[in-house]
């Protein structure tokens, strides 16, 4: 009798456990990707890393880059009242080929990002399962993910004027894999009012606009240190640098200065998790042959005020372009 008890008792003990792991599986959410990248390469054509100059006049003409980066640390989550951190992205390079076809006041570009490398650390935190990009060029080559149709437009102001007003607009259309953290896996889409001038030798530009963006996490994820995306995006952008000549004719020049770009969801603006706020300290070499083609190499390095969803620890930027204008 007290054998048959004891064998109930284990039979009821076992069905418990069972169903504790049964429970504990069904709580735990696996983490899709999204794209994590939040450097927007600036037109072909442009002094600047990020931000737009909007010197555009002149006959037709085109403008071709190339612009890698690399991000340390740009996507990091945290369990709530916990000191447990999880580094699910602690490399990320891309190359982005850009171009560009002018007409007067007008430019429409195409940017083609291509994912270098990507690694981090896969792992459980806080009943949600993330699982670390696994890319590699060298193994998986011929990756893009979200290449992005762009128009822009000078409204007021000419190349010269110490303040110029314009208008953008650009589509991110969904290409490669949620998995690798460089895409939401649907269309995007971003809108920028932008003044830009030059005070004397100094170069100024800024902007500010929203990020039209469908994909929203915060439903999925229970905590707001480990949700994605939610939803669409205030974005603004300053920069501010001196254009110094380093010839005599004033075909070579050098520009040195700041570059600060945020994005903050509309849903929870401002809010710690869902604000990404950078620093790029960017430099660019110009020089404008006696046709009127110009090459530029830029150089560029900051790193995350904010380093939340997004912006990284710190980040480098390599660029090359060449630009030219038809002449008669």
């Amino acid at each position: 009798m007290r054998n048959s008890r004891r064998a109930h008792i284990l039979q009821v003990a076992a069905l418990v456990a069972v169903l504790a792991v049964s429970t504990g599986s069904a709580a735990q959410v696996i983490a899709e990707g999204y794209t994590v990248e939040r450097l927007n390469p600036g037109a072909p054509g442009n002094t600047w890393v990020m931000m737009d100059e909007l010197k555009l006049e002149g006959p037709l003409g085109g403008a071709v880059s190339l612009v890698t980066s690399y991000a340390r640390h740009p996507l990091r989550v945290s369990a709530p009242a916990s000191a447990q951190s999880l580094s699910v992205i602690s490399d990320q390079a891309f190359v982005n080929v850009g171009m560009a076809l002018l007409y007067d006041r007008y430019r429409l570009t195409l940017n083609i990002p291509g994912p270098l490398y990507a690694g981090g650390q896969s792992g459980n935190l806080a009943n949600t399962q993330f699982t670390a990009p696994s890319l590699d060029i060298g193994k998986v080559p011929d990756k893009v993910t979200d290449f992005t149709f762009g128009i822009d437009t000078r409204l007021w102001g000419t190349n010269l004027t110490p303040l110029r007003m314009g208008a953008s607009a650009q589509l991110f259309v969904p290409s490669g894999e949620k998995a690798n953290y460089g895409t939401d896996g649907t269309f995007r889409s971003v809108v920028r009012a932008q003044i830009a001038g030059n005070w004397g030798m100094f170069n100024h530009a800024a902007f500010v606009g929203a990020h039209l963006r469908p994909r929203d996490d915060s439903a999925k994820l229970g905590s707001p240190s480990l949700a994605g995306p939610r939803g669409s995006e205030l974005i603004v952008g300053l920069a501010l640098a001196p254009q110094m000549a380093l010839s005599r004719d004033g075909k070579t020049s050098l520009g040195v200065g700041p570059e600060l770009f945020a994005e903050t969801a509309f849903k929870a603006a401002f809010s710690k998790y869902t604000t990404a706020l950078e620093a790029l300290l960017s430099s660019h070499l110009s020089y404008l042959d006696e046709h009127g083609s110009q090459v530029r190499f830029k150089v560029g390095a900051g790193r995350g005020l904010n380093a939340q969803f997004g912006a990284p620890t710190w980040r480098m930027v390599l660029g090359l372009e060449i630009s030219d204008r038809i002449r008669h």
